[in-house]
């Protein structure tokens, strides 16, 4: 006998109430990673071969986004989208962009709670296999690979909120965001 069917037939045959009763806890959060993927990448060496040969420190640029979309009520993809440009002195060395997905289940979470999650654990969750992927690309390009810090999604998650407040607000968002 599986477990699984013991304790389902176990739960049956109980006297408890079959419908929540007033005073009972909600039901706990649960979160699942379901999947994740390399959604889109690109790798362009515009200036190769010389591009290879130059041993200059270049200036790198790089932008992150964090997106999120619902794919049914419980089903959630959070997409982290890094852009990054190498330019030496005589122009881009590589661009390398990467979008970065992950499909999670959440359940009993309240539209906010859900929402800062989405939008700070999730790519944090993420974020090391997209880190990977860039460095590989990067490397396998002919460069040292590029290797991100850290980021910090909870500062990001506020800075968009505060953006939007200003935004409602009809005016720029006060302090540092």
């Amino acid at each position: 006998m599986r477990l699984d069917s013991f304790f389902a037939k176990e739960t049956a045959m109980t006297d408890a109430p079959a419908t929540p009763q007033p005073g009972d806890q909600p039901a706990a959060p649960s979160i699942r990673v379901m999947g994740q993927y390399v959604k889109d990448l690109s790798f362009e060496n515009p200036s190769a071969p010389e591009s290879l040969r130059q041993g200059v420190q270049p200036n790198i640029s790089l932008s992150v986004d964090v997106r999120a979309r619902g794919v049914d009520a419980e089903t959630f993809e959070v997409e982290l989208v890094i852009s990054s440009e190498a330019k030496g002195d005589s122009g881009p060395l590589f661009i390398a962009e990467l979008t970065y997905a992950g499909l999670f289940q959440i359940r009993n979470l309240d539209d906010r709670a859900r929402d800062a999650f989405l939008l700070i654990e999730c790519p944090r969750i993420i974020f090391p296999f997209a880190r990977r992927v860039l460095a590989d690309a990067t490397r396998d390009g002919g460069f040292p690979p590029l290797m991100l810090e850290p980021i910090d999604f909870s500062a990001l998650y506020r800075q968009k909120l505060a953006q939007q407040q200003g935004a409602a607000d009809g005016g720029e968002p006060a302090g540092n965001a």
